[in-house]
């Protein structure tokens, strides 16, 4: 059985703009040097950044270099000053932007129970359009293919992001994360990874499962969605963002992915499609509780200073991956495909 390989052969993706071009040639070495004061003006005229193209295309790259998803781009220049430089740059905005943006909920105590319960009461709270019901009831063959495509960015890399703050964490949070983790990566059975069970999917459906393949297809939203999580994953003072993130994306995941599941077999598509939906059903209600109390919860207690981080990193989560959904739902309703023209 085939999976998708560590580092893409995929096409480098095409540049949106001024920015990911000057990047993306530093990235590949295909200049000697990147503008700083080009980089900043180009930052200071984007007034919503998690939307903007040319940003999250350059940020999408940049982290691209750290997990070595794209073959094309020079190891040697992971740790470039000038490409780190820009990195900061964008995300020192991109994260200004998500805090100003995203609605804080109340602190709980610092303990397990109380967070736990908090968490659980943010993600009830969630109640905005489900694109999970839509793809359940109404969804056709062509909108579930895009649905598909928009995953592929972290779906294919599937838990990545989380895993960059094992090392980071110690005692009962450490413990928790690496149970969820060893779930996601299979549990040492590789026909059971998660990310390679979402590449057989994409393949019964007909489509690409190497890893880029789609880049330039999705929208800024969805680019956004998976820049948030390596953010949070690659910066250390971000840890309680990166296990918010996780938690909230656990306990929103078991219901939806029913709702795929349900969805894609409506519309004909077999076990070996809808597999990887069938899996977390039954795995993310397990993670879950794990995530919220054992994680977070213990984290909280153990770091009661990381707990402000710990609620705005679940906030975010469901904010703007409520944002990409509703990019997706809203071009649906309207008869439109959700995905960018290719020029």
């Amino acid at each position: 059985m085939s999976s998708p390989t560590l580092t893409s052969t995929a096409a480098l993706p095409q540049a949106r703009g001024p920015l990911s071009d000057a990047v993306l040639r530093r990235l590949t070495g295909a200049t000697d040097a990147l503008d700083a004061d080009a980089v900043n003006a180009a930052l200071d005229g984007v007034a919503d950044l998690a939307h903007d193209d040319d940003v999250q295309l350059a940020l999408f790259a940049l982290y691209a270099s750290a997990y070595g998803s794209l073959a094309q781009l020079d190891p040697e220049l992971e740790w470039d000053p000038q490409l780190i430089d820009v990195r900061r740059a964008i995300e020192r905005a991109f994260e200004a932007e998500l805090r100003a943006a995203v609605t804080m909920p109340e602190l709980p105590e610092p303990t397990v129970d109380a967070v736990g319960r908090a968490l659980f009461a943010l993600a009830d709270a969630d109640t905005g359009p489900s694109l999970s019901r839509y793809m359940a009831r109404k969804a056709t063959e062509e909108q579930a293919l895009e649905f598909f495509m928009q995953r592929s960015v972290y779906t294919l890399r599937e838990a990545d992001p989380h895993s960059w703050a094992i090392p980071r964490l110690t005692g009962r949070a450490k413990a928790a994360l690496v149970e969820i983790q060893s779930d996601e990566y299979g549990g040492g059975r590789l026909d059971r990874v998660h990310a390679h069970i979402f590449a057989a999917a994409m393949r019964g459906a007909g489509l690409d499962d190497t890893y880029g393949a789609y880049i330039d297809d999705v929208p800024a939203i969805t680019l956004a969605s998976h820049n948030m999580m390596s953010m949070f994953g690659l910066n250390r003072r971000l840890l309680g963002a990166i296990v918010g993130h996780l938690a909230a994306f656990e306990m929103t995941s078991s219901i939806p992915n029913k709702l795929y599941g349900d969805g894609l077999r409506r519309l004909g598509f077999g076990a070996d499609v809808t597999d990887y939906f069938d899996e977390h059903v039954e795995a993310d209600a397990v993670h879950e509780q794990i995530a919220a109390r054992d994680l977070a919860g213990a984290l909280s207690e153990d770091r009661p200073d990381l707990l402000p981080d710990i609620m705005f990193g679940a906030a975010a989560c469901l904010t703007v991956d409520g944002w990409a959904g509703a990019h997706m739902l809203g071009a649906w309703l309207q008869d439109q495909s959700s995905l960018r023209p290719r020029s």
